[in-house]
């Protein structure tokens, strides 16, 4: 299986079970075996002396109509509606023996909660936890799961004290009453849903940890702490944490959630600073790129810290820097578009949901729509789908960076191939053939040849008839030259041979050869070589040999040119 189909399936199996819960909501109510009933409240300010024998006997004192947050920081008794058709779900005449129902909150900033439960009978039990002893109650999905005391009678109204509410974004979060079977679907749902976000968080962490080990970009340490912080963030917002530490209490759980989903958004951007092109974050938007991410932390962080102390305003804050973090990302792909970024696309794509979930968190805490668990689930699962398909970013940037390599070392081959080449003849120049030649073992013969009168020929033919006798003498000498022999124009109209002495062809053969190659206007055109055979382990046997090849060369010229001379025949010694 490749990368992309791996990541393609995650992707599928993660969007199919993200869609599970809307497929699975609340149905009917309770009092028939169904999934479930959220249950409408009313809010009361809580006042001293206040009982709840009392506020259950004027139920008009209730207001079902205001906005809860109005109503600012403290102490609130929340009333349910009246429960008619719960007798027949909690085992009572004609009950069937069915299991007591589970009253679900979602999980909001407060210090204690307690449950009154008002049974047919007149009697009132209740039950309730603390902030610091939320563990037992805690389910995956950040919700709070009461079950409701068994009694004689049925219940027929809840009412709930909360102290220490933040009311941040509600009171009571999709009250719900639930029979316990449904009540464990939804949280094996829940929990399939988590299981599937974070194995793909960890493969692609380890993934992108041993690509940054062999690549060394400087956008993957980003993303893996993006991911490190996505990974916290779901352990922590989901509840999940709590299982694994349960002596920390729910407002700490939800310092941690901010946090982390503040440093996964900062990490997103400074990710895509080192992921685009250079001219992307040209100019202003680097600086404001840095800015946000310095916001989103301090804010964040100020939040995490100070808690409860003037909260409603601390979250104003974390509010105003994620409004940000959604401009400074439009302000990236637009900026990305107008200087032709060749990674937009894929950043549209993965920025999409994040952009859209961040937008309905900010219209959310402004009050301009109703907050609710569905929004907490979707950002985790926007901000997976975000991590997918940054995944498939970095395939295809590794992939265009592979790509650049490889054009860049043919590029340089290339380079480096001209540099040793002699551009007149296609032959090694005097720099590569030194190289070459310099260290090689054994014996070593070296040929010199140089054309004769050549100026003479210049003269007759012109400058590019002479270019074209280098050339054809060029082709002579490395057709005959031994296989692993070295051929190279020294410069002018010298040109050299080298190859080892067992297997370097005769001066007399190559001077033949040179005769029969076929010349220019076929003008007849002669060469003198000298040879020399000796050591080429350094720069000073380079020198002793060249020198005496020199001197046969130019005793061949003596004798009357047209002819081979070997140095030993001249008694010359390397």
């Amino acid at each position: 299986m490749t990368g992309w189909q791996w990541l393609c399936g995650w992707m599928t199996v993660l969007l199919a079970m993200l869609a599970a819960p809307a497929t699975a909501g609340p149905r009917a109510d309770a009092g028939g075996g169904t999934d479930g009933r959220v249950l409408s409240v009313c809010v009361l300010p809580a006042r001293p002396a206040m009982t709840a024998a009392a506020l259950f006997a004027r139920p008009s004192a209730f207001d079902c109509h205001i906005d809860q947050r109005v109503l600012g920081s403290g102490d609130f008794w929340l009333l349910s509606e009246r429960l008619p058709a719960i007798g027949a779900a909690i085992g009572g005449p004609g009950g069937a023996g069915r299991s007591m129902p589970v009253v679900r909150t979602g999980s909001l900033w407060r210090t204690h909660v307690t449950l009154h439960v008002l049974r047919a009978d007149g009697t009132i039990d209740r039950v309730g936890y603390n902030s610091e002893a939320i563990a037992p109650y805690l389910r995956v999905g950040s919700v709070v799961e009461l079950a409701l005391p068994a009694g004689s009678s049925p219940p027929v109204r809840l009412l709930w004290h909360i102290r220490g509410a933040a009311n941040i974004r509600g009171l009571l979060l999709e009250p719900m009453l639930i029979d316990r079977e449904g009540a464990a679907r939804r949280d094996g749902t829940m929990r399939a849903i988590y299981a599937a976000f974070f194995g793909m968080a960890v493969a692609l962490l380890v993934y992108n940890l041993a690509l940054w080990g062999a690549l060394r970009q400087a956008f993957q340490p980003a993303y893996c702490l993006m991911l490190l912080c996505l990974i916290g963030y779901g352990l922590t917002s989901s509840g999940i944490i709590v299982e694994w530490v349960p002596t920390m209490g729910d407002t700490d759980r939800l310092r941690w959630s901010g946090l982390l989903l503040g440093g996964s958004a900062a990490s997103v951007l400074v990710f895509a600073r080192f992921f685009f092109e250079p001219r992307v974050f040209d100019g202003p938007l680097k600086r404001a790129n840095a800015v946000v991410v310095a916001a989103l932390l301090s804010s964040t962080a100020l939040f995490a810290a100070a808690a409860p102390w003037h909260i409603r305003l601390l979250d104003a804050l974390v509010t105003a820097t994620y409004l940000l973090l959604v401009g400074i990302v439009v302000w990236v792909l637009v900026q990305a578009w107008r200087r032709r970024s060749n990674y937009l696309w894929v950043f549209a794509i993965a920025w999409g949901a994040p952009i859209a979930v961040g937008s309905t968190r900010v219209a959310a805490a402004m009050g301009l729509i109703v907050w609710g668990g569905w929004i907490e689930h979707s950002t985790i699962g926007a901000m997976a789908l975000e991590a997918l398909l940054s995944a498939i970013g970095i395939a295809y940037r590794i992939r265009t960076l592979s790509r650049e390599r490889d054009a860049a070392r043919e590029r340089e081959a290339v380079a480096r191939a001209l540099a040793d080449i002699d551009g007149l003849t296609g032959l090694l120049n005097r720099r590569a053939f030194l190289t070459q030649a310099i260290g090689r073992s054994g014996p070593q013969t070296l040929s010199i040849a140089d054309l004769d009168h050549f100026k003479t020929i210049n003269e007759s033919i012109g400058h590019d008839g002479g270019d074209e006798v280098l050339r054809a003498v060029a082709r002579a000498l490395t057709a005959a030259a031994p296989p692993g022999a070295l051929v190279a124009r020294l410069g002018g109209e010298e040109f050299a041979v080298l190859g080892d002495a067992a297997t370097s062809i005769a001066p007399a053969t190559l001077l033949t050869d040179l005769r029969r190659a076929r010349m220019p206007f076929d003008i007849p055109v002669t060469t003198s070589i000298g040879t020399c055979t000796g050591p080429l382990l350094g720069e000073a046997d380079w020198q002793a040999l060249y020198r005496q090849a020199d001197r046969a060369l130019y005793a061949a010229k003596a004798a009357g040119r047209d002819r081979a001379c070997d140095a030993a025949s001249l008694g010359l010694a390397v």
